[in-house]
């Protein structure tokens, strides 16, 4: 039996519990994965209650900070083992999606909760190297200043403004800095599906930009899923009309239902195979909002297990 007084027990877990939703948006973040996010804040847990059974948490002047800083950490050393699998996935390699349950899903809802960038942007964090992502994502996303985030990840706060300014710099140059309305995105994601669903040609036409490019992640886990990202307009109605002159059915044949979703915090698209998540679907849209100029298709299971049909 321990000999920590269970009041100080206690009072850890509360202080733990009371952010743990800004360590999961800021570690998810980070990341780009909700499982790896889970495991991550296990290991916070640890470190945390192994720091409060040794001293009273009033030892700590700033718990929240003392937190983020734990989170932070493990997050950079799982984001090494994160790129070493990177290195033999098989497929395109994008993050997995946080999907809410539906437009009346609960406050206790983690999707809708969790502060998130776009799936589109985390694929463009993934070019940066762990250190510069961790402070985009608490400078530009968490709002941290650059001499708090020095403290989180051992650095100077000049050699933290220096990272932020090449993360920063090499994220709009990929990304330009615009958000379609809501309404835009979801009339948006509606009339692409439409299309591709009902093998309207002409109308995938001209709802993709020229430049479009379709990734698809599977992990090698679908039979159908390309290896390579497909660029082009005209690649990409291919791709979508083999699909539809399949008949639209998943990997055994069986029928594919569509549900609306907020992915990452946008309108998106999510098929079903029975009560088994499919493959999600995020539009990344052109700056007029009028063409889709990204489509993102996740659909290896490993990815969609914490996607649940309930509030179709």
């Amino acid at each position: 039996m321990s000999d920590i007084p269970v009041s100080v027990t206690d009072d850890a877990t509360a202080v733990f519990v009371e952010h743990r939703e800004l360590m999961f948006g800021v570690v998810y973040n980070m990341l780009g994965s909700v499982a790896d996010t889970e495991d991550v804040l296990q290991e916070t847990w640890l470190s945390w209650t192994a720091r409060t059974a040794d001293s009273p948490l009033d030892g700590i002047a700033n718990p929240r900070a003392y937190l983020v800083r734990i989170a932070v950490n493990h997050a950079l050393a799982r984001r090494a083992a994160i790129i070493r699998r990177q290195e033999t996935y098989v497929g395109p390699w994008l993050p997995e999606p946080l999907v809410a349950v539906g437009e009346e899903a609960g406050a206790d809802d983690p999707a809708l909760r969790t502060e998130s960038v776009s799936l589109a942007m985390l694929v463009v964090l993934e070019s940066l190297t762990p250190l510069e992502r961790a402070v985009f994502v608490l400078h530009e996303v968490f709002g941290y200043p650059h001499t708090e985030i020095a403290e989180i990840i051992d650095r100077s706060p000049a050699a933290v403004r220096q990272l932020g300014h090449r993360a920063r710099e090499h994220v709009h140059a990929r990304r330009p800095l615009y958000a379609a309305h809501p309404r835009v995105r979801r009339e948006a994601t509606e009339r692409f599906v439409r299309a591709a669903v009902g093998g309207d040609l002409a109308a995938l036409m001209e709802i993709l930009a020229p430049d479009v490019t379709v990734w698809t992640d599977a992990g090698g886990k679908r039979k159908r899923a390309g290896l390579r990202p497909v660029h082009g307009r005209d690649k990409a109605v291919r791709l979508f009309d083999s699909f539809t002159r399949r008949g639209g059915a998943g990997e055994d044949g069986g029928s594919l239902d569509l549900r609306y979703r907020r992915v990452n915090g946008d309108d998106a698209a999510v098929l079903f195979q029975g009560e088994e998540p499919y493959a999600v679907l995020v539009l990344d849209l052109t700056p007029d909002g009028e063409r889709v100029s990204g489509v993102y298709v996740v659909s290896n299971p490993d990815k969609l297990t914490h996607v649940r049909r309930e509030g179709a």
